[in-house]
């Protein structure tokens, strides 16, 4: 499994891109829905994401697992990261992971929002992309601008100094809502 924690930073954009073009392509191309319900719904798929994000940080990747299969799981899937937090390699959700991940997200979207999923689920998947991309942006790069600063600072504290606030990387929303932001 070491094999599949290891993970070059360009690949999700790689995988993602084209599935996410075509999704948006498809809904306009189709002319069922109209420009502005597609951001709408692109829209309400990044803002899922970002709860996505959230709740996924907090309750998956920093639950502490009982079973030595579990531990071995967790460890690869997050915990190294906060091991070898400057390793490029391991900085993305391996695809072994994401991809099923993107899939059954789809499905569930195509179950509860019918024709809407599409680009909910372009949205979703642009917003994981973003997180992918800040992410790693926050370990390897010196950030210029203000808010790149901010959310630099907003996730290496989370890394070096409490790893119990600050689970939005891409976005702090819901560690406002939900009480974790640093005061």
């Amino acid at each position: 499994m070491e094999f599949f924690s290891h993970v070059h930073p360009a690949v999700p954009v790689i995988l993602y891109m084209p599935p996410i073009v075509y999704m948006l392509y498809r809904e306009f191309l189709s002319q069922k829905m109209s420009i502005l319900i597609v951001v709408v719904f692109f829209v309400f798929g990044v803002l899922i994401w970002t709860l996505l994000e959230y709740v996924v940080h907090r309750y998956v990747f920093h639950y502490e697992p009982k079973s030595r299969a579990g531990k071995t799981l967790h460890f690869i899937i997050h915990g190294v990261h906060h091991d070898y937090p400057n390793d490029a390699s391991r900085l993305v959700l391996p695809p072994v992971i994401s991809l099923p991940l993107a899939t059954l997200f789809y499905f569930l979207l195509a179950i509860s929002f019918r024709g809407f999923a599409p680009p909910i689920w372009a949205g979703l998947i642009s917003g994981y992309l973003c997180y992918d991309m800040i992410h790693y942006a926050t370990h390897h790069f010196a950030m210029k601008n203000r808010v790149g600063r901010w959310l630099k600072q907003h996730h290496l504290r989370h890394h070096y100094k409490d790893d119990d606030a600050g689970y939005g990387v891409s976005s702090p929303l819901w560690d406002h809502i939900f009480g974790t932001a640093r005061k």
